[in-house]
């Protein structure tokens, strides 16, 4: 997208807001070395280095667990697409061009961090990895034609939505290294999540109306970026039946709080478009939650059965007296 083109305007409006969010988010950034959270002393050479390839058994994860580490670790893996949409989008001059290379950067350490861990302790099966992540890099990502209000208010919400899944699967790994891992990686999104959470903050100040229009788009129609990779549906429902990223924590802990922080149905300076971008979120934002709602109490009552026919089972393999 040209910086001249009318759609970047508000880009230009923001470049000081830019500039300042970019200087505090260096200052509060912290150096990390991917290298210092994997167990190296674990590793071991595969067969075609005359070692012994992975199997199932060398695992410490159960399947929930790889299947929120491998969507994790792919959806880090297209960011030379995410970084083709935002350096489109945003440009690269000046303080957006600067940020952009920063956050690419950032970004990178999550993917080698996370599959050098993953080879090392040979949590998943390396080679069905990297088939997945070829197929997906290959299909790549596009967020379509979102316009650069849409596109920032989107990683604001995208950006938290990651964090809140990354701290949750380190949980879920049951590992203590993997936990620390996951954090911190899930503390450089949520640094990310606020730089672009504090621009549409500035944007709702610059043009109310087409913030709100921009906001209420990216929340009713939210994707998270790995939506297209082979097996997400399956390995997603895995996730949420989990509780580690699920329509009551989407609603609860990424959508709520960001919209609490913009104010958004406090402000009084919005215009006939703005009201009724606002409507329709208020709107949507109902049905979300009673989405949220039916689906944590449908997993109650799967979780209570299992557990019921768990103990059913247990007393019937119990000797008599």
């Amino acid at each position: 997208m040209s910086r001249t083109n009318p759609q970047s305007a508000v880009l230009i409006e923001l470049e000081p807001v830019v500039a300042a969010n970019l200087d505090r988010h260096l200052g509060l950034a912290r150096e990390w070395h991917p290298h210092d959270y994997v167990p190296w002393s674990e590793g071991r050479d595969f067969a075609f280095l005359g070692g012994e390839d992975w199997a199932p058994e060398q695992s410490r994860l159960d399947e929930t667990a790889k299947a929120a580490m491998i969507t994790n670790l792919l959806t880090e893996d297209n960011l030379p697409s995410y970084h083709r949409e935002i350096a489109t989008r945003f440009g690269r001059d000046g303080a957006w061009g600067t940020w952009v290379g920063r956050w690419t950067a950032e970004e990178n350490r999550h993917g080698i961090a996370l599959r050098d861990y993953l080879v090392v302790t040979r949590g998943v099966d390396p080679v069905e990895l990297e088939r997945a992540r070829m197929d997906y890099m290959t299909t790549g990502y596009d967020s379509g034609d979102k316009t650069a209000l849409e596109a920032v208010a989107y990683v604001s919400f995208q950006e938290l939505a990651t964090r809140v899944s990354h701290r949750n699967t380190g949980r879920a790994t049951g590992d203590p290294i993997a936990d620390k891992l996951l954090a911190r990686i899930a503390t450089d999104e949520n640094l990310h999540m606020v730089f672009y959470r504090n621009l549409v903050d500035a944007a709702f100040d610059i043009d109310p109306d087409e913030t709100m229009r921009a906001v209420a788009n990216e929340v009713i129609n939210f994707q998270m970026p790995g939506a297209n990779m082979a097996g997400f549906r399956k390995n997603s429902m895995l996730i949420a039946k989990a509780g580690i990223y699920d329509l009551r924590l989407h609603h609860d802990e990424v959508v709520a709080p960001i919209l609490r922080k913009w104010r958004v149905f406090e402000r009084t300076d919005f215009g006939p478009a703005g009201e009724q971008a606002r409507e329709e979120l208020a709107a949507f934002l109902v049905g979300l939650d009673a989405q949220a709602t039916k689906f944590v109490e449908s997993r109650e009552r799967m979780r209570a059965r299992l557990t019921s026919s768990a103990s059913g089972r247990h007393r019937d393999q119990v000797p008599s007296p």
